[in-house]
């Protein structure tokens, strides 16, 4: 090689090591592909099977909707299960409300659920604070026995609690139909792997400032928990709801009943009557369906950003 080669050829090479094609370009940001696939064909045909898969789920929800809607006659014709002959009506809605006490029974499943969720959320999001940020004698064989407990079916704890309510003299109150809902230990857990995704360098900034436990509890890991929390009072909410085995066991005054007995005590009254029992059941769901239009945003980020997402 000349000398005049040398001079001209450029000291490091500007060649980069990627084709062409794989060049990021400024300002973008390639992320991991999508899980239906990399190809418009493959999204399609995900898309596609999750459609008939949703249809299918909600098939027998519109089922129910309909019938809700039909007369009693109408509801057993098994031939115009779609578009009933007598056409649609609320006379099914009209007896559950003139036979049973709706308004009251809803009013009662609300307060159950209000109280169960905000005593469950408080205990579990304090207990998983514990579990996750401190260190106490006993904490690993503590957490175990919880973990395990998710196991006890709740059907096996209804004497125990019952004989615990009559100990206490609670049988027929508010209490005996809220307390012993707030056992959540699965919330527990949730919480306890939450929190142990929170950075520690904020609560050490925290201790510097002179915060304590309880400071750095209530100021830094439940502002930082506001999606998972909502998710988790939701879940509760729901779950609290729709419970009727220990609601029907544990008091026996009509004037507390929630709307999951009221319902089952106005069918067994006056037997099985399909459009009757459909109507009751939309209207205890509607409740539910308004929550979970108004909070999905904080469910769908909460399982988006934890470990619940698989992440």
């Amino acid at each position: 090689m000349t000398s005049a080669e040398l001079r001209t050829r450029p000291a490091h090479p500007t060649v980069s090591p990627l084709p062409a094609a794989r060049r990021a370009r400024p300002g973008v940001q390639r992320g991991p592909n999508l899980t239906l696939g990399p190809t418009r064909t493959a999204r399609t045909l995900g898309l596609a099977a999750l459609a008939v898969l949703a249809v299918i789920w909600l098939l027998p929800m519109a089922w129910a909707v309909l019938t809700a809607f039909k007369s009693e006659q109408d509801a057993s014709d098994p031939v115009h299960w779609i578009w009933p002959q007598a056409g649609f009506t609320l006379d099914g809605f009209r007896t559950v409300i003139e036979r049973g006490d709706l308004p009251l029974w809803m009013w009662n499943s609300f307060f159950v659920s209000a109280a169960v969720t905000v005593v469950t959320v408080a205990v579990s999001a304090a207990a998983g604070y514990a579990f996750s940020r401190t260190v106490f004698r006993g904490r690993r064989v503590l957490f175990a026995l919880t973990v395990a407990s998710v196991l006890v079916p709740p059907q096996m704890l209804i004497v125990p609690w019952f004989q615990q309510m009559l100990t206490l003299d609670l049988v027929d109150t508010y209490a005996a139909v809220i307390l012993p809902q707030t056992v959540a230990p699965v919330m527990v857990f949730i919480l306890k792997k939450h929190f142990d995704t929170i950075p520690r360098e904020l609560e050490e900034a925290a201790r510097l400032d002179g915060a304590g436990h309880l400071r750095i509890f209530w100021s830094v890991m439940l502002p930082l928990s506001r999606p998972m929390l909502a998710a988790v009072s939701i879940f509760v909410f729901i779950g609290a709801w729709n419970n009727f085995l220990w609601p029907f066991v544990s008091t026996s005054d009509p004037a507390l009943m929630t709307l999951p007995v009221g319902i089952t005590a106005v069918k067994d009254a006056y037997g099985v009557n399909y459009a009757q029992t459909m109507a009751s059941s939309v209207l205890a769901a509607l409740p539910l369906v308004l929550v979970f239009v108004f909070f999905q945003r904080h469910i769908v980020k909460s399982v988006a950003t934890t470990g619940l997402g698989g992440q």
